[in-house]
């Protein structure tokens, strides 16, 4: 092996979770800090429970209700299309005039 290159290692770095959990394991740096480990995760511990450290749940929450009222709006406005219906050809354009005028 080339010497000088090689990071040192640290057969016994102290790994600490925000939960207080501590252990020890091999790694190139000293101490490490974690925000979640085996003893807090929801996979090991059977609990349902949101890990949003930066807001990504409500952030996809919040496009979610954006995109239904969008649908929602989108879809009124092709029932109000539907209900104003443009005539097909010439003709039936005249005939709507003549309805119109008449009245």
């Amino acid at each position: 092996m080339k010497q000088g290159i090689h990071p040192q290692y640290f057969d016994e770095a102290k790994v600490t979770c925000v939960c207080g959990n501590a252990f020890t394991t091999g790694a190139t740096v000293a101490e490490i800090r974690v925000e979640i480990c085996n003893k807090c995760h929801p996979y090991f511990t059977g609990e349902a429970k949101y890990v949003d450290t930066l807001g990504r749940v409500e952030k996809f929450q919040k496009r979610q209700e954006h995109a239904k009222k969008a649908k929602a709006q989108k879809v009124k406005k092709l029932e109000e299309k539907e209900t104003v219906r443009r005539p097909e050809s010439l003709r039936e354009m005249f005939d709507l005039a003549k309805k119109q005028a008449s009245s």
